[in-house]
């Protein structure tokens, strides 16, 4: 006689049904089923309880008859940083393909012979050092992701490198920036995970003494020997995977998916061995970078797609914080053209902070006709930053006396009256609208505009108005 796992259903009949908990049990006994097509592991006397005690907590209950083994194993990557079964609830904070033109969420640095090119047909990037002189190519996304505590984060980074092995050649992609971070690193032929801290050895200097080559890598060295059996090759196309454990001192995967298996090739561990927080924030940016170090060298890297993920969803609680107008301009003041009312930046030393505008709101002090817009990267003239005073990670300003250019990123006419603009779709965060940073340190701006709509000749009013922002980081 075999052993026969029964697992009794919730009854949909009962007072204490709950559809919510019957629909997360399915979804774990679909990973049992999956396991168990392809992992055999012995139940035991020692691992019985710990069986019982996991299907008890999914939901449902079990009874074991006697008999022969059951085969029973969950874990590796089928489970997230914490260790929590995937369940495929992933909550997406940026993604980024290059599909009709190179995406502008990215910024790009160049230096000496360093170029970019978008590839139509490939919906990709090409990074480019070309002989004839040194050169580098960093293309850096503006914004950083937030990262909560408890949530998994995993990155996914997606790219070509060039298959020449000069010892002067170095590529990278993965989830740093100058300071901080986790990437795979491609240096001649030796490929490497790098951990880059600020934190340690020596606080304030960011350090790359973590770099792990491939012959050290703890986990599947995919160099033919390990339990995949595959080889490496980072000049064809590769998906890199990362997930973070951060809470300051926890753990890195760090591998590549092939053929649709997460493979960890090596893990950074940090819990009970470090005396410090392992990097200074898991709130970093994805970045590709390619640099040579002589004229000699022509070589280029494609920077295709990638993604940043809190698995296990995201909880969208955060207060809101207010730039404002507290004295209304005159009313000859708004004129046809737009006119700065508040605008709002990152700080200096916060460059990194995860700050999403909320809602506008505009009151006219005049009856004509109004149009308020929320612009991005406008040019403000003669502008006075000072620090909001519920939040120093950001700046505000409202003596700037007009503006240039920019994007307008929301719009709405009124007549006469105030009214509340929101920014974000029920409860959750519109993160396409977080404030970033270019790569020279240069933060983006958002400002609060009106002008007057006339229907003929010259028309001008007056206005108070406020901006409101989440600051996920303070």
């Amino acid at each position: 006689m075999s052993k026969i796992l029964n697992v009794r259903l919730p009854d949909a009949s009962g007072g204490n049904y709950d559809p919510q908990k019957f629909n997360q049990l399915v979804r774990s006994l679909e990973q049992v089923i999956l396991q168990l097509n392809s992992t055999y592991t012995p139940v035991t006397s020692e691992n019985t309880q710990a069986a019982l005690s996991w299907f008890e907590a999914g939901g449902g209950q079990c009874e074991m008859n006697s008999g022969s083994t059951v085969p029973i194993s969950i874990g590796g990557t089928n489970t997230d940083a914490f260790g929590r079964l995937r369940v495929s609830q992933p909550y997406t904070l940026f993604d980024s393909q290059n599909r009709y033109a190179a995406d502008n969420q990215f910024d790009v640095a160049t230096t000496g012979t360093g170029t970019t090119t978008f590839l139509s047909n490939e919906a990709a990037v090409k990074m480019e050092v070309t002989s004839g002189g040194v050169g580098s190519v960093t293309r850096q996304s503006f914004r950083s992701f937030p990262y909560q505590p408890g949530k998994g984060l995993l990155v996914l980074a997606t790219f070509v490198m060039d298959s020449s092995t000069s010892a002067n050649l170095t590529q990278s992609v993965g989830y740093f920036n100058a300071s901080d971070g986790v990437f795979f690193k491609r240096t001649g032929s030796t490929n490497s995970f790098v951990l880059r801290s600020s934190s340690t050895p020596t606080p304030g200097t960011p350090s790359d003494v973590r770099t792990v080559n491939q012959s050290s890598w703890n986990g599947d060295k995919l160099d033919g020997t390990g339990a995949s059996g595959l080889t490496l090759d980072p000049t064809k196309a590769q998906i890199l995977w990362m997930d973070f454990e951060w809470l300051g001192v926890g753990s890195v995967r760090c591998g590549f998916i092939i053929d649709g298996q997460y493979i960890v090739c090596h893990t950074f561990e940090n819990a009970n061995d470090i005396t410090s927080v392992y990097m200074t924030t898991a709130i970093l940016p994805v970045r590709y970078s390619i640099t040579t170090t002589t004229a000699a060298v022509a070589a280029s890297m494609k920077a295709i797609c990638c993604s940043v993920a809190s698995e296990g969803g995201f909880e969208q609680t955060s207060i809101e914080h207010v730039a404002r107008r507290v004295n209304a301009t005159s009313a000859s003041t708004i004129t046809t053209s737009f006119y700065p009312i508040a605008s709002i930046r990152l700080a200096s030393g916060a460059l990194g902070a995860v700050v999403i505008p909320s809602s506008y709101n505009f009151l006219p002090t005049t009856s004509d006709n109004y149009e308020i817009a929320l612009i991005k990267n406008t040019t403000l003239t003669s502008p006075s930053w000072t620090a909001v005073p519920s939040d120093a990670n950001v700046q505000f300003d409202i003596s700037s006396t007009a503006m240039t250019g920019g994007t307008i990123a929301s719009s709405s006419f009124t007549t006469g009256k105030s009214g509340a603009v929101p920014l974000s779709a029920g409860s959750a965060y519109n993160l396409d609208l977080q404030l970033g940073a270019s790569i020279a340190g240069v933060s983006d701006i958002y400002t609060l505009a009106a002008r007057v709509v006339t229907t003929g000749g010259a028309g001008s009013g007056g206005g108070v108005g406020s901006l409101s922002f989440y600051d996920l980081t303070q």
